[in-house]
């Protein structure tokens, strides 16, 4: 799920029976709440009218304490409370008292009004904002029509109602909700009742959840329209039917047909994988209005940003991929983070990890020609930028505080889990992964998991001991990336594959390179006649050999077999030239291992820029996209960053001319009918790398005609349908930076008159390509107002970073407006605001400035910023260090 920014929160609780703790109470709990106040089911009733401002509700919850106590803590956040009862085991009721405890945090103490112990019940009536920052139950509208839905992860439901806002308090819920007779009501469960609740009003009823932790609760209410879908039909692992709607914003449900229809096929191959069926009583998917996640897997009511469900004929390619790919991930938690909960955000990798490398194995099999193969090995990769730095987080990170829960949503623990899961998988075999998977959900099933379950569940089912578990753990409790580095050798008749391990560390780098996995290392190599083999072993010390059984004389070495692991590999220039001769004949898996290590050389100072241009050469022979595409990053920082005259960007440019512009002319530049959806990707990959990173004039021309016909007038709207959808935001791009200030001005007048979400982020990410200042300045500040989404901002935003000068632009803004940028976006990640300012720098002014900016002050107010801060700025460091190293001269 992709997060936003988390604002400053400027609102003052105002706690109707509560004031400030006295001096000398105990303080309160800002981790874990203690563990002798257990709840054990809640009964929640909400009054909502997405036209009004706030809403009321009352928590009910039942609580076990396993010590007396007069008082508990628990989690509450901007909620105005009026009246606490408390009914001990004996029946008897108590006058409560609600006090905030710790604002920031959102952690109150309640008041018993005795010494209890036992079983005891609190009921708290309160009323609270609907928050406009994404979090907890908050509004949005769609064509000015105002709803309320919920996101709860990852500790946003403390701002919907008062409770016990951590995973490892999974209970049932009962759900009510009191709400505008005109309107819908949707939940985690079916609706049981329906009954009139005065004039204008009605209240359902919900079926009573399965145990879930809070951040998994969610609900919506508004003038939805709710479609109903084909039943998931019953299997093996159930019984019956499960009934499957689409809920859209008024006037959208008929575009959610598309999304409904691929729901089956998910759900089935879920099932069959886990040998246990899809466990809630109904299925909604909701396209939400603006959303600061990508999807969310709430149980039973799955929620996503609207353009991954409002799917037309004519929708781009990489929209139809995404819903189907966000779905299938969104689904898989189904199992993993709903059914079975990670115990503490720890363990979050549990959730996301396991739902990215599910998907991957869903894709693949209802629609192999997606290639989630390919997109499992390019994930890793990314995830591997990040890791190589030395404030990289672990998988299974300490968590110290809320910030670091909100900055656990990330590369590392969606990709490089995921990454580490097939690894491991790839070493015991499919099914013995397969047989350990369903161990582990039956054991856990409704109940709350840890990563030494999962390990341990793993190691019994392939019959591995404590080498193996601690060669698992070695990915999940250290940081960063392994580093191999090979050789081949001969040695007593032998051909022998010397092995040296450390961590990956980028030039410049400050970390400490001394240290150690326990590698699932499988290597392929020739045996002759043109064949070849694979080997594995476990490698889990600095040194090491691996003997190359029926090797042929001078083999080449493939040290990343079918690309499974999460380790980068070095080798000499003679035998790097060995491989690079037989690239081609490699599976396009070890094809990406291949042109990630050439990277990897690249940034650790062992390549200078004409070795990565000859040794990526043989890439551009391939067919398959994602690897005749692999050097194009490399590529963009070379020209961006090295080349320091038009002789040496000439050359960069001529090589990328070379290797791509026949491809994209074979495309062309329109869609065709019945083309495969490989083809669509393709010709908007290479037209906007084309057009945007390599200046191509005769791409940028033909991009330009398909934008001005968009931004031509039609019945007093822009035409946007004149250019090809899956080009319309780089075609709309390439017109701003041609024609200026009439481009921006007819796209910052058209988009509050679209509700389309494609054409929406189309023209948002077309403003963020301004390069004149005043231009520029012009689209962000259009994009802090009223008619650009919460959660749209970033794409406008995001923009400006091509050169120094304009990154010197946007930090003068970004200073400027940063105040306004807090106050108005909302989600989880401040830990994103420092990229959000200066990502993409590369020196080291650049890196001491985004340092001075963000003192301790102004750290201690946004949750997250300190690591945000600590990535980017080494990130920027690392660039400026890699840019002194690498001579321009051998550009070449």
């Amino acid at each position: 799920m992709h997060r936003l920014v988390r604002p400053l929160l400027l609102t003052a609780l105002a706690a109707a029976c509560g004031t400030a703790l006295a001096a000398g109470t105990d303080a309160p709990p800002l981790g874990h709440l203690p563990g002798w106040a257990q709840p054990e089911s809640y009964k929640l009733s909400f009054k909502v009218d997405p036209k009004q401002e706030t809403y009321s509700g009352s928590t009910t919850v039942k609580v076990k304490l396993t010590q007396a106590s007069d008082f508990i803590w628990l989690h509450g956040k901007d909620l105005k409370v009026s009246k606490v009862v408390v009914t001990d085991a004996a029946g008897k009721k108590h006058e409560g008292k609600y006090t905030v405890a710790a604002e920031k945090e959102g952690v109150a103490r309640v008041d018993l009004g005795a010494k209890l112990d036992g079983e005891i019940t609190l009921a708290i009536d309160f009323t609270a904002p609907l928050n406009k920052q994404l979090q907890g139950l908050y509004k949005v509208s769609h064509e000015g029509v105002p709803y309320a839905m919920t996101q709860m992860e990852p500790v946003s439901a403390r701002y919907a109602f008062p409770g016990f806002d951590e995973p490892i308090f999974k209970t049932p819920y009962d759900i009510s909700l009191t709400i505008p007779a005109d309107d819908q009501g949707v939940a985690n469960t079916a609706q049981i009742k329906e009954e009139k609740a005065g004039a204008g009003w009605k209240t359902l009823t919900f079926s009573t959840t399965k145990p879930l932790p809070t951040y998994l609760v969610a609900f919506a209410v508004g003038p939805w329209d709710v479609v109903k879908g084909p039943d998931i039909t019953p299997t093996q692992y159930r019984s019956t039917a499960t009934p499957l709607r689409g809920i859209a914003a008024k006037g959208e449900g008929h575009r959610m047909q598309h999304v409904l229809g691929e729901t089956n096929s998910i759900i089935h191959t879920l099932e069959d994988y886990y040998g246990f069926g899809y466990p809630f009583d109904k299925l909604d998917l909701l396209a939400a209005p603006d959303f600061s996640a990508g999807a969310m897997e709430n149980a039973g009511l799955v929620t996503f940003r609207d353009w991954l469900l409002l799917i037309d004929p004519d929708s781009a390619a990489q929209y139809v991929r995404g819903s189907f790919n966000v779905n299938a991930h969104e689904l898989a938690h189904q199992w993993t983070g709903d059914t079975v909960t990670m115990a503490w955000w720890n363990d979050l990798w549990l959730n996301e990890a396991f739902a990215t490398w599910m998907q991957q194995k869903v894709t693949q099999k209802v629609h192999p020609e997606y290639r989630a193969d390919l997109d499992r090995v390019r994930g890793a990769q990314g995830a591997m930028g990040n890791d190589s730095l030395v404030s990289a987080r672990k998988i299974r990170q300490e968590i110290t505080g809320n910030g670091d829960i909100e900055t656990a949503f990330d590369g590392i623990t969606y990709q490089k889990g995921a990454a580490v899961l097939g690894m491991f998988e790839g070493y015991v075999s499919e099914p013995t992964f397969q047989k350990g998977m369903r161990a582990y959900i039956q054991k856990h099933k409704f109940a709350n998991a840890t990563a030494d379950d999962l390990v341990d569940s793993i190691a019994e089912a392939a019959g591995q001991g404590e080498q193996f578990k601690k060669a698992f753990n070695s990915f999940l409790d250290q940081s960063g990336v392994p580093y191999v580095t090979t050789q081949v050798k001969t040695e007593g008749g032998k051909t022998v594959l010397e092995l040296k391990q450390s961590r990956y560390l980028p030039l410049g780098s400050t970390g400490d390179a001394n240290r150690v996995w326990g590698v699932p290392m499988c290597v392929r190599y020739g045996t002759g006649g043109g064949a070849n083999k694979v080997k594995c072993e476990i490698f889990d010390k600095a040194t090491g050999s691996m003997v190359l059984d029926g090797a042929a004389k001078d083999t080449w070495v493939m040290p990343n077999a079918d690309g499974r692991g999460y380790y980068r590999f070095a080798q000499g220039k003679a035998d790097l030239a060995a491989l690079s001769k037989v690239a081609g004949t490699l599976t396009d898996a070890e094809q990406l291992a291949y042109a990630d290590a050439v990277r990897a050389g690249f940034q650790h100072g062992d390549l200078d820029a004409g070795d990565v241009l000859a040794a990526y050469k043989p890439l551009t022979a391939s067919k398959v996209r994602e690897v005749f595409t692999a050097p194009m990053a490399t590529l963009e920082w070379i020209l961006s960053n090295e080349a320091t005259n038009d002789a040496q960007r000439n050359v960069v440019r001529k090589w990328a001319t070379d290797a791509y512009l026949p491809k994209l002319k074979a495309l062309g530049y329109r869609k065709k009918a019945g083309e495969p959806d490989n083809d669509t990707i393709t010709r908007t990959t290479l037209a906007s790398f084309l057009a945007g990173d390599m200046d191509n004039a005769e791409v940028r021309a033909e991009l330009l005609k398909q934008g001005d016909a968009a931004l031509k007038a039609k019945d007093g709207r822009l035409d946007l349908d004149a250019a090809d959808p899956d080009l319309l935001g780089a075609s709309l791009g390439v017109a701003v930076q041609e024609r200026g200030a009439p481009a921006v001005d007819a796209l910052i007048a058209e988009i509050p008159k679209t509700s389309d979400p494609a054409k929406r982020n189309a023209m948002l990410s077309a403003l963020s390509e301004a390069k004149d200042p005043a231009l520029a300045n012009k689209a962000r500040d259009f994009a802090l107002g009223k008619d650009v989404k919460v959660g749209e901002m970033a794409m406008v935003l995001s923009g400006g970073r091509h050169s120094e000068a304009s990154r010197n632009d946007l930090w003068k803004w970004f200073v400027a407006n940063y105040d306004k940028i807090v106050a108005r976006t909302g989600s989880f990640a401040g830990g994103r605001l420092p990229a959000l300012g200066a990502g993409g720098s590369c020196s080291k002014a650049e890196a001491d400035r985004l340092s001075a900016f963000f003192d301790k002050d102004r750290l201690s107010k946004v949750s997250g910023a300190e690591r945000g801060l600590a990535q980017t700025s080494e990130s920027i460091l690392l660039c400026s260090a890699l840019k002194a190293k690498q001579d321009p001269k051998t550009i070449r």
